[in-house]
């Protein structure tokens, strides 16, 4: 079989190599609706052989060569070799079969079995020159370095894993198949895109001769390996050469992250699940007669009227519009669960009208595909554009009756979660609309629903008000929403590895990300303290139970952690919510911030790694010189900040009970000097 090769300068300094059958017998997925912009650069072939060409673009500081035999593509930047496209030829395109043929391929897992009529898998190894530490590839429970994959590969799919293990590249809720590598001299980027199941093996060599272009020298380098189900070859590598161009690069493909509206920034209280109307009510005095802000309230499923999204328990929530306006008189919101299963309920108007019209994903024998998400279930198929515009509107406020402008949404279980399927997902060879499996889109089917959740709240506005969506799956382009950690535990090692799992997503451009607490288990009170102090400090701060767990609100711990609690959130409502860049697992930027939350128990000091530059303790606005190590104690209601040198930070200097009383104060400006 011919293959053909697009290779694509773009005008934002990144490269696009696109590998496809010539003639295909059968078309394969691409990835739709996740790239938002990719202005094409003009090439100009500087040099052109049998075996190989030149090609440069831009004013000619890059340029990319292609080789024949071997096949193999290098990406220059001012003569240096600084990545090669196919260096050990693992390039890997398996043929699709004639479609009138009869072969038909099986594989068993478990009790399930998945048909699929051709193999389709694609593959390829990237070598990225000069580099020996590659960040990325979220959604694992892992440090913020990806590691050397000599055991096992880093795995892209999602799934709903509930306690989740730590230190391990088994893939979780949400996928995003960039890397980002970083040394001393250079920044690159890569991205596949790929929405079907992928795994990543990642090397890194210590040395390599590097060939004469100019000179010959010795550097390291890291090998990259991709490879996926179904698809075609589409990566895109993003030259740099600083991280914020990296980000930069990074967002114009996929999208910046949207500015969240302002109660988004403030604390969230969730709970599986509040009982009723006056539960939301007393835990809603609570925080205040406790004097502790916040901005939202959330429901999870029992709200429903039998767990059919888009009602309200007639009983325990007889009046959802008093409710949310009771909340909107203090300026606060209220929160309702809308995952991606529709209850199988012939009675019910949504569901015929969603099977009426099409919206449902069938079954390899083309019936409506059944499953187990709390009731038998099936799942819509938000692939389809029709049926993710219906799907906005089903949050207008005619349909969602009980809703106001003051409710918004979060969607849960969105992987998909399929009890009864295999490793509790959709079968691979459900089919979704214009015939495409779900093998090819399953890493999609999360970032869908949440753009047609987001849609539905921005037309209800009539494009007036900033959406708010929170999403458990998710793919490159999530980060014009929200997502957070999945199902944790009350640990502290889950509040640990909470750190670089939130500084790997932002990596991958998503930064509005975060949860505290621990979903299952009860934590201790000094735990909680903790994971609020560090909370506070991440861009979407929420706390989140299971309803099997003793319930969370903090002033149920005592005072001292009422205090302690109370203490840590004016952090996050003061400061910016954008990261700046990396540097290690427990310490992080917030943008002109360096924070390090505290991850274990019973500590009275801490090792702070300063950068090269004045650091100003944010409470004691003490001065301490950068480029060394210094050692700080801490109490229960510490946690270190510092400011840097040279910048300016707004503060409220006041105190409210919610986000919005926080624009009525009075704003102070801190300015750090720096030496010079």
């Amino acid at each position: 079989t011919k293959l053909l090769l697009i290779l694509s300068p773009c005008k934002n300094d990144t490269i696009r190599i696109l590998i496809d059958e010539l003639v295909p017998i059968k078309a394969r997925y691409r990835v739709k609706d996740v790239i938002t912009a990719e202005p094409q650069s003009e090439v100009r072939v500087e040099k052109q052989t049998k075996d190989s060409v030149i090609l440069s673009w831009s004013t000619g500081r890059y340029q990319a060569r292609i080789w024949c035999f071997p096949f193999h593509i290098e990406i220059l930047c001012e003569d240096e070799v600084i990545a090669t496209f196919n260096p050990k030829n693992k390039l890997w395109f398996e043929t699709l079969q004639d479609e009138d043929g009869n072969a038909l391929w099986k594989e068993t897992f478990r009790q399930f079995v998945d048909y699929k009529t051709n193999p389709s898998s694609v593959g390829a190894d990237l070598r990225l020159h000069g580099f020996s530490h590659v960040f990325g590839l979220p959604e694992h429970a892992d440090r913020l370095q990806l590691r050397d994959t000599d055991d096992e590969p880093y795995r892209l799919y999602n799934l709903d894993v509930f306690a989740y293990a730590l230190n391990s590249p088994f893939g979780l809720y949400g996928s995003v198949p960039f890397v980002l590598a970083h040394s001393s001299n250079r920044t690159l980027g890569a991205f596949w895109l790929n929405a079907s199941e992928t795994f990543v093996n990642i090397h890194y060599s210590i040395d390599e001769s590097i060939p004469p272009v100019k000179k010959r020298r010795t550097q390291p380098h890291t090998d990259l390996h991709w490879l996926s189900e179904s698809g075609v070859i589409d990566c895109r590598i993003l030259l740099g050469p600083q991280p914020k161009h990296i980000f930069s690069q990074y967002a114009q493909l996929t999208g910046y992250q949207s500015l969240p509206p302002l109660f988004a920034l403030g604390y969230h209280q969730c709970r599986w699940n509040y009982d009723d109307e006056a539960d939301v009510k007393y835990v809603d005095a609570g925080f205040d007669l406790h004097n502790i802000p916040y901005d939202v309230i959330w429901l999870d499923i029992e709200h429903t009227d039998g767990k059919r999204y888009f009602t309200w328990d007639p009983v325990h929530f007889p009046k959802p519009i008093e409710l949310q306006r009771h909340l909107q008189r203090k300026k606060r919101k209220l929160v309702v669960i809308s995952d991606p299963h529709i209850k199988l309920d012939p009675d019910w108007p949504l569901f015929h009208e969603a099977l009426g019209s099409g919206h449902f994903v069938k079954d390899r024998g083309g019936q409506i595909f059944k499953g187990s998400c709390w009731p038998e279930s099936c799942y819509l198929d938000f692939s389809n554009p029709a049926t993710r515009a219906w799907y906005s509107r089903c949050f207008s406020l005619n349909n969602f009756q009980g809703s106001t402008s003051s409710l918004f949404v979060w969607n849960d279980m969105n992987e998909p979660s399929v009890f009864d399927g295999p490793e509790q997902t959709m079968p691979k060879d459900a089919v979704h609309s214009g015939g495409w499996e779900h093998r090819d889109l399953h890493n999609l089917y999360g970032f869908y629903q949440q753009m047609a959740t987001a849609e539905g709240l921005l037309t209800r506005s009539g494009g007036q008000h900033r959406p708010f969506v929170l999403s458990r799956s998710f793919f490159a382009g999530s980060q014009r929403f929200a997502i957070w950690t999945g199902d944790n535990v009350a640990t502290w090692d889950y509040l640990k590895i909470s750190i670089p799992m939130v500084l790997s997503l932002s990596v991958a451009g998503i930064t509005f990300c975060g949860d505290v607490g621990g979903f299952v288990q009860d934590p201790d009170p000094e735990l909680l303290v903790r994971w609020y102090q560090a909370g506070a400090l991440t861009p979407f701060f929420r706390g989140h139970s299971a309803k099997e767990t003793n319930r969370r609100e903090p002033w149920l711990f005592g005072e001292e952690v009422t205090a302690a609690v109370r203490n840590t959130i004016p952090l996050w409502v003061e400061f910016p919510a954008e990261e700046d860049t990396f540097t290690m697992d427990n310490e992080y930027m917030i943008g002109a911030l360096l924070a390090c939350p505290i991850t274990d128990p019973g500590v009275q000091q801490v090792q702070v790694l300063l950068p090269s530059s004045e650091e100003y303790d944010v409470q004691s606005l003490k001065v301490h010189k950068g480029g060394r190590t210094v050692i700080l104690p801490v109490t229960m209601d510490t946690v270190p900040v510092f400011q840097r040198g040279g910048t300016i930070i707004c503060r409220s200097t006041g105190s409210g009970s919610c986000s919005e009383d926080f624009q009525k104060l009075p704003l102070s400006l801190t300015v750090a000097l720096n030496s010079q």
